[in-house]
């Protein structure tokens, strides 16, 4: 974020422009309608030849100083938040491709984005998912009508890191987007962008908010994309800058269109929670790896999957890319021990299925966010029925670590 460390950036990103009597954070905007003294200007703000506002479905004041402080998180040109990530994610898709286009998908995929690239499929926009944990499969699954590549760093829930640097590369060479969703590292523990990332989505409901309190997502173009070459650019959007085509559609065709708006309230909280990830992620992280190794070494616990332990396949690939090995991981009991016995014995972790949360969240994966899949598609992905998924908090780590140790006593 410039010269200044993470955190001092985020911190004081409001003060970069005057703020209303002297306030330190940008305040909550509610107004949904934005009035011109010169009607002209109303149309100028509409055509995209200067800055404002036209109506909230669009953005605020509030969402725009949120998403001034993600595109400084990420290094990026320019974004756009969105009421959810997953709606992120939707209207970026919208946005940019067309029936009739391919896009390649890591098959170690979060549930509901699945769903949703099988939902486009139905429309006509081809998917393959691959093991992106190899760029060679991307490679070979890669069309003359393809348009995409999506990845995600950390894989929810088994942890599988993508290829993400060789898949950059591939992207670069070729003129695909590369789309990578870093909610499960957060700009703190890795910025895509170094990998040669298109387009970056966050889920800022999980680490940037941190706080379990408020829904949005964002989606951030770094600049290294050349939109002046992408043939699903409309003309409607193809003046001024080339650098901002992509993201000026996004936010017309996308938020616009779909109208996923991220309300003022919500964008405020996530920009107060914004101020402390670095500090979170840093207790985070530290937390889950205690938890891991204890895990490992019990006779209750037949595997544990997290990017940070050294038999994980892509532990160097992390330790080389990521700050941190992240937050989330998941392990699996031993045969003839019922998850759900073991889940209500947890008194401190909490049952639930958000992520990113301050306390330590858990969750039976097979058979509630990934149960939609089938036991097929469960059995390609790892996923087994005992799968535990922890989403590490900020806790005390002893007090962790000796609720686990009961519960499985």
């Amino acid at each position: 974020m410039g010269a200044r460390g993470f955190t001092t950036a985020i911190l004081h990103s409001d003060r970069s422009r005057p703020i209303e009597h002297g306030a330190l954070h940008k305040p909550i905007h509610t107004s949904v309608a934005f009035g011109y003294a010169d009607a002209r200007d109303l149309a100028r703000v509409f055509q995209g030849e200067m800055p404002g506002y036209a109506y909230g479905r669009q953005g605020t004041p509030t969402t725009t100083a949120l998403e001034e402080k993600v595109s400084g998180m990420e290094g990026g040109i320019a974004s756009a938040c969105f009421g959810t990530g997953m709606a992120a994610i939707a209207c970026t898709v919208i946005a940019l491709l067309r029936a009739g286009d391919h896009l390649v998908s890591s098959s170690y995929l979060f549930g509901n984005t699945d769903s949703l690239f099988k939902t486009f499929e139905q429309m006509g926009i081809a998917v393959s998912f691959v093991d992106a944990t190899d760029a060679a499969n991307v490679a070979a699954a890669i069309r003359p009508e393809t348009r995409m590549v999506f990845v995600e760093t950390i894989a929810n829930p088994r942890t599988q890191v993508s290829d993400l640097a060789g898949i950059g590369e591939l992207c670069q060479a070729r003129g695909i987007i590369y789309f990578v969703d870093n909610t499960m590292t957060s700009p703190y523990l890795f910025q895509p962008k170094r990998v040669g990332a298109s387009l970056i989505i966050n889920a800022l409901t999980k680490y940037i908010g941190g706080h379990g309190n408020a829904l949005g997502g964002a989606v951030t173009d770094t600049g290294l994309y050349d939109w002046a070459s992408y043939p699903n650019i409309h003309d409607s959007y193809r003046k001024g800058d080339p650098s901002r085509w992509g993201i000026w559609q996004i936010r017309k065709k996308g938020l616009r269109d779909v109208g996923a708006s991220l309300a003022p309230e919500a964008a405020h909280h996530l920009a107060v929670g914004a101020e402390t990830l670095a500090l979170r992620m840093a207790r985070t992280c530290a937390n889950s790896l205690a938890l891991a190794q204890f895990l490992k070494a019990h006779p209750k616990v037949a595997d544990v999957h997290h990017p940070g332990l050294g038999n994980h396949p892509q532990y160097e690939r992390a330790r080389t890319l990521f700050r941190g090995a992240g937050g989330l991981f998941s392990f699996e009991l031993t045969a003839g021990i019922d998850c759900f016995e073991f889940l209500n014995r947890l008194q401190i972790v909490v049952s639930s299925s958000n992520l990113g949360d301050n306390r330590t969240l858990a969750i039976a994966v097979a058979h509630t966010i990934y149960f939609e899949m089938g036991a097929a598609r469960r059995a390609r992905m790892g996923i087994g029925d005992s799968l535990i998924r922890i989403s590490t908090g900020i806790e005390d780590p002893e007090d962790l670590i000796a609720d686990f140790r009961q519960a499985l006593g």
